[in-house]
């Protein structure tokens, strides 16, 4: 991550400070290792505590609505990711149990077929195996199991993160700078001078 951002992509960096970090890839990094987000300015700002926590007057996540609380909150952050994979293997369940019909008949013919049968030499000693060696191929099937699930939660988690990255890119609102929503007035419920600039929401940082 560096501080290069792509063009027409909200940018975030602390007051005072020229190094502006695009808002997506900043989550993306809290996201994927938060312990890489303060060194980025050299650990001298409480960057996750003023822009992402919930306690913070400042934080970004005020602007993500109901989907991106979903998102954000419960998600990703639910019970630590608990919430994602509960919600991930409910969704598996359900797909197994609505194909079962179907996995139920495509078994059936597996087992009743001639190509099955002809290969009884090969399957047959498995079968009449003792159980150490069945628990050790039990023990290789859930890891293989277990490993794709794995994947596929850091697939479907990725996704969540970039729904994440998009909701605050439309969310949150330019506060410094050309296409400034508010003006520091104006956060502060005060009327506008006319010279006034668009300014920044709290004395530590720009966004």
């Amino acid at each position: 991550y560096s501080f290069d951002a792509e063009p027409d992509t909200k940018v975030v960096a602390p007051l005072g400070t020229d190094q502006w970090i695009s808002l997506t890839a900043l989550n993306r990094l809290r996201r994927t290792d938060p312990t890489k987000v303060e060194p980025m300015w050299h650990s001298q700002y409480g960057v996750l505590q003023s822009w992402f926590a919930d306690s913070s007057e400042f934080s970004l996540l005020q602007h993500v609505g109901i989907k991106g609380f979903f998102v954000s909150s419960v998600l990703l952050d639910g019970g630590n990711g608990m919430a994602l994979r509960s919600l991930l293997v409910l969704s598996v369940l359900s797909l197994l149990i609505l194909f079962m019909p179907l996995i139920e008949y495509t078994v059936q013919r597996i087992l009743v077929s001639a190509p099955f049968w002809n290969r009884w030499t090969f399957w047959g000693r498995i079968a009449r195996a003792g159980f150490p060696l069945k628990l050790l191929i039990g023990q290789y099937v859930w890891k293989a199991v277990a490993l794709a699930f794995r994947k596929l939660e850091n697939e479907v988690r990725e996704f969540v993160v970039d729904l994440e990255c998009e909701i605050l890119e439309d969310s949150v609102p330019i506060t410094v700078g050309v296409g400034a929503e508010e003006s520091d007035n104006e956060i502060r419920g005060e009327p506008d001078d006319e010279e006034g600039d668009s300014d920044i929401y709290d004395d530590d940082y720009d966004y």
